[in-house]
């Protein structure tokens, strides 16, 4: 397995590519994006409140959500912006989520799956699941999984997944997906970015003729609080090569490109960093392990998706 230091000091030359701009304008739409109270999904949700966009901020923590959705509205002048209640770790809390989102009667033409955990200590879900394939992984697809009507209702609609180039260093652990046998944060953070694109190509394929196109998202290296539960050494090395590493404004850019960028639909499935098409490892591009991890997914959460 490659190191974290050399992901970390070899991944991003962000600093050296040209800052994507686009003057697209998402009036009369509306976008969901999880995890916007803080970083990339705070810029995310700022940018398209700022094209004209509905946006629906969905948050763990409600108090902070609310703030920032202010905090939005004050600045772009957007009032369509609000903060719903998101816990991503119970999956009560995505229904409640979703039956808010039916309730408002409202289209829904871009879900972006943006929250998540990174390299936390060893926990589970209220549901029993390890963190970061709860979260990561398991929440979102149960979340897709319920907004799939209103996104194909909604048609042309777009799903962004936010993965990470450290999906390169991940292995799925059929057998203990929960990482209850063996448990190391990197390799279960790397396990659920993985499971970020083995969703995203087997959920296309299952979109195609819905006017429903679904991406994976590497952000890059971004400077957010999420790296808090990082070792002391990791923290320093991020700090020591900051240049290397991106703000959450431009963390966000990946995510926006794939949410306005016209004609887009064609790269349906594909992964994308840098505000362009990418290449996901070998093992992200399997086929049978990405319709194995989609039959034990929906095993674990107890649907059976149409």
């Amino acid at each position: 397995m490659t190191s974290m230091l050399e992901q970390l000091t070899t991944a991003d030359t962000s600093m050296f590519r040209k800052k994507w701009s686009s003057e697209e304008r998402l009036d009369g739409k509306t976008a969901i994006v999880t995890g916007a109270n803080t970083g990339i999904g705070k810029e995310t949700a700022w940018d398209l409140a700022k094209r004209g966009a509905r946006v629906i901020m969905g948050c763990r923590n409600i108090e902070e959500a609310k703030d920032a959705a202010n905090e939005i509205i004050k600045d772009t002048g957007n009032t369509a912006v609000v903060a719903c209640q998101l816990d991503l770790a119970n999956t009560k809390s995505i229904c409640d989520f979703t039956e808010e989102i039916y309730n408002m009667e409202i289209p829904v033409h871009i879900l972006i799956n943006n929250a998540g955990v990174v390299m936390c200590p060893y926990e589970k879900t209220t549901d029993g699941f390890e963190m970061h394939i709860g979260v990561n992984h398991l929440g979102h697809f149960f979340l897709t999984f319920l907004m799939m009507d209103l996104l194909k209702n909604s048609a042309p609609a777009r799903i962004i997944n936010i993965s990470s180039i450290v999906h390169k260093m991940g292995k799925i652990q059929f057998l203990d997906l929960n990482s209850e046998k063996s448990y190391h944060p990197v390799k279960a953070y790397a396990q659920s970015k993985l499971a970020n694109v083995l969703f995203t190509q087997e959920l296309a394929k299952r979109l195609e003729g819905t006017g429903v196109a679904v991406y994976a998202v590497d952000p890059g290296m971004v400077y957010t609080n999420a790296i808090r539960h990082m070792n002391t050494l990791i923290q320093n090395i991020i700090k020591k090569y900051n240049f290397l590493v991106k703000t959450p404004a431009e963390g966000a850019y990946t995510t926006i490109y794939c949410a306005v960028t016209p004609g887009l639909e064609h790269g349906n499935g594909g992964y994308y960093s840098d505000c362009g098409p990418s290449t996901c490892c070998r093992a992200a591009r399997d086929e049978e392990s990405a319709k194995l991890l989609w039959k034990l997914s929906c095993n674990m959460l107890g649907i059976r998706w149409r």
